[in-house]
């Protein structure tokens, strides 16, 4: 008889426990209706780009000096620099740019390293094509600015509600 006592002391006490966890869940549940939806509808609504973020690449033709220091800090190697030597000025005269972002990290050395700030990142993030050659930006492309997203007024801009914490 007094193994049947145990087991219905801890058959309530499971049961007890049981009741218990699914309070605490349904009391999430509950605190969760509350809040507003995280997800936006891509197309129509874009979110706002940090002040740092690390986007398509600008690069200004006039300010750059042919140096190659973006190519020796890139851990691929992937900007492509053509220049000539002008014997009579004894300066690189730059005749070809490009990079492949296809292949590119996305890294910023590039950027960091210039001596002459000729190379920014932009904001843009929308690089998708059907082909990969698409991706081979030369000067001319790459000296396009994009249009910003807080500019057009065809999107909906959504900027991230609730800051994100970070411990130390």
């Amino acid at each position: 008889m007094f193994p049947m006592i145990t087991g219905f002391i801890n058959y309530g006490k499971q049961t007890i426990r049981t009741v218990r966890y699914i309070g605490q869940s349904f009391i999430i549940t509950l605190s969760h209706t509350n809040r507003l939806p995280i997800t936006i509808q891509y197309p129509y609504e874009k979110s706002i780009t940090t002040e740092r973020f690390r986007g398509r690449i600008h690069f200004e033709f006039d300010k750059c000096i042919a140096c190659e220091v973006c190519v020796r800090v890139c851990p691929i190697n992937l900007p492509v620099v053509d220049w000539q030597l002008e014997r009579d000025i004894k300066k690189k005269k730059l005749l070809n740019y490009s990079i492949d972002f296809g292949i590119c990290i996305f890294c910023g050395n590039c950027v960091e390293y210039c001596p002459t700030n000729c190379l920014s990142m932009t904001e843009e993030y929308e690089l998708s094509t059907y082909d990969r050659h698409e991706l081979n930006y030369n000067q001319i492309a790459l000296g396009r600015l994009p249009i910003s997203v807080v500019e057009d007024y065809t999107i909906e801009t959504v900027k991230n509600s609730t800051p994100i914490k970070i411990y130390k």
